[in-house]
């Protein structure tokens, strides 16, 4: 057996499970020459996929397992360009490696999980002898080899069915594989655009949860405006209301200003008219006023006189004519400046009798002013009526 450094992948499952029909071997030999190196020639269909730990065997013929193989060598990948169609491929077995008896065996092909999925039909490493030779074989050795070549006959137009079934099949499943590429193709697109639309999805989730916890702020501004908007509203009707009766009151006060006006107009008339009185009146008074002023400068002289007399005092009659309530003290002085008489001396009251008589009679034909101390004589009531008026307009 062929040493090797490292072992090949075998499985424990017998050949009653493993897959003849994916790998063909063809331009088989039913005999090899011993001693000489064997080229083993094989088809891979489109129903396998090659990999790198895939094997091609030498197994003697009867064997159950493919831990059995005899010897093998590493199957070679093909090209990329021959990946999706059927490829021929071949390796070569060393002489050294090669079986030494004359047992028949056979080619197989096995993946890297272990299970054949390919066998030849079965072979001897011997000379191939001339038709006139006779060869002599057991009989019990010669129907076991016809019986294995009915078998692998039999196996052989099976595989060539398969093989012309699985093309078929392989250009359906060619078809169902572009399918399948495409909705995968398909499949990852909407994968990506699901993972897209989720990242999205809970986007818009936070965005929702802050937007409802905004709105909640909000609705509690919104029905603290509305309060405020309640107040403002009152308070809008209260200065309404308020303003109403304002200008209701300023009309009533526009009207009083009119009558105001108008008492004022009439008040400004009845004043010229009073001025004009008073003018009148003042001109009618200054004779009075004048002869009052030198009653006083005759009044004072007289108290001079009386100051300097030494005569015995006497009563004073009051005289006739004048018209003074206290007669004139000068009539006495001026009967004997007429009479020419300078022994005869004047009756003089005395000075306080005078003085508190005067005002007396001073105060009799004078009106006080009820507002203030200022004084009008009798005569001049028109006067005090306006000073009143004054008053009253202050």
């Amino acid at each position: 057996m062929m040493e090797i450094s490292e072992e090949p992948p075998t499985s424990a499952v017998f050949v009653d499970s493993c897959h003849f029909s994916q790998v063909i071997f063809v331009n088989m030999e039913k005999f090899y020459v011993p001693g000489g190196d064997v080229t083993c020639h094989y088809i891979l269909t489109e129903n396998i996929v090659p990999r790198g730990k895939d094997w091609v065997g030498i197994f003697r013929v009867g064997w159950k397992t493919t831990r059995e193989y005899y010897t093998f060598m590493w199957a070679p990948l093909p090209s990329d360009s021959h990946r999706d169609t059927t490829v021929q491929q071949q390796l070569q077995f060393k002489a050294c490696y090669l079986p030494q008896d004359d047992e028949y065996y056979q080619f197989c092909y096995v993946d890297q999980d272990g299970m054949v999925r390919g066998a030849s039909v079965p072979f001897q490493f011997s000379i191939q002898t001339d038709d006139d030779t006779l060869v002599v074989t057991p009989q019990g050795q010669l129907e076991e080899i016809e019986l294995q070549n009915q078998t692998l006959h039999k196996e052989n137009e099976t595989l060539k069915a398969n093989c012309a079934s699985l093309q078929k099949q392989n250009s359906h499943l060619q078809e169902e594989l572009q399918k399948t590429q495409e909705l995968q193709s398909t499949s990852e697109y909407l994968r990506s655009n699901t993972e897209k639309l989720e990242l999205e999805l809970n986007s818009l989730r936070k965005e929702n949860t802050h937007l409802k916890r905004l709105d909640d702020g909000r609705g509690a501004e919104l029905h603290q405006l509305k309060e405020q908007i309640q107040s403002v509203t009152s308070d809008k009707e209260r200065l309404e209301t308020s303003l109403k009766t304002t200008l209701d009151h300023l009309d009533q006060l526009q009207q009083q200003n009119e009558n105001l006006k108008k008492e004022l107009e009439e008040q400004k008339c009845l004043f010229q008219i009073l001025q004009e009185k008073m003018k009148a009146a003042d001109e009618e008074n200054q004779q009075p006023r004048e002869n009052s002023g030198r009653l006083l400068r005759h009044l004072s002289q007289a108290r001079e006189a009386s100051s300097s007399s030494v005569a015995s005092q006497a009563p004073v009659q009051a005289p006739e004519v004048g018209g003074l309530l206290f007669g004139n003290p000068y009539c006495a002085a001026g009967a004997n400046l007429g009479a020419g008489a300078a022994d005869i001396k004047p009756e003089v009251c005395p000075e306080d009798t005078l003085t508190s008589q005067y005002k007396a009679h001073v105060q009799s034909h004078l009106l006080k002013c009820p507002f203030c101390s200022e004084t009008f004589e009798k005569s001049s009531d028109e006067m005090l009526f306006v000073h009143m008026l004054y008053h009253v307009l202050e």
